[in-house]
């Protein structure tokens, strides 16, 4: 081959060298810089704007959520404030023994400790009871199997006196006999739920600790 013809070639080789580099290589920047751009906006935080909207809901509810103290709470404040000796689980124990020991009382008639533990109206209402079941002639062989649950229900303070209503629940085992001793109601092998509301009342300058059985309800 003649080196002309040689020089020529060589020329276009090199010229479509040139050219495919050109394209290549630009092309080649293009995609190596738009990896990285994606990959930043991946990373990148979320625009500040969000943030702040976020922010601004939560302050615009936090006046809602300031003072919304529950009537329960509240009322405990007031007592601890004057009664130190306040001790909202001491309370909760001592409450448990009491419900404990007052249907004890009153399924066996044991007027003197019903007199101990709740007050005038109270105590009236179950001697009124035991009265009328003794006039039938029946008795109760009633069994407290457990208390599942005790939580206060309302707390106040009157003056000088503090009252602490509290949910009990319980479960009960019932027996009613008549004269005969036949049963006439219930059951011990069937223990059933009971839910009760018991007040219990105390004067804070008084110098004991007991508080008494101020008013029951059902739960």
């Amino acid at each position: 081959m003649p080196i002309f013809e040689i020089v020529v070639l060589a020329v276009i080789a090199a010229f479509l060298g040139l050219r495919l580099y050109s394209v290549l290589g630009r092309r080649a920047e293009h995609e190596e810089e738009s990896v990285p751009h994606r990959l930043d906006r991946q990373n990148s935080p979320p625009p500040a704007t969000m943030p702040q909207l976020r922010l601004r809901e939560n302050r615009d509810h936090a006046p809602e959520m300031e003072g919304a103290i529950p009537a329960v709470e509240r009322g405990v404040r007031d007592i601890t404030a004057v009664d130190r000796s306040f001790d909202l689980t001491s309370f909760l124990e001592g409450a448990q023994g009491a419900y404990a020991m007052v249907l004890e009382a009153f399924w066996k008639g044991d007027r003197e400790t019903l007199r101990e533990l709740c007050d005038d109206d109270v105590y009236e209402s179950f001697a009124a009871a035991i009265d009328a079941r003794d006039a039938a002639g029946e008795t109760l062989e009633n069994a407290l199997i457990r208390i599942e649950d005790t939580k206060i229900h309302s707390a106040s303070l009157d003056g000088r006196i503090a009252r602490v209503a509290v949910l009990f629940v319980a479960d009960i085992a019932a027996v009613t006999r008549d004269k005969n001793g036949s049963v006439i109601a219930g059951s011990l092998d069937d223990a059933i739920e009971s839910r009760d509301v018991w007040t219990f009342m105390r004067n804070v300058d008084s110098g004991g600790p007991n508080w008494l059985v101020d008013e029951t309800d059902e739960g």
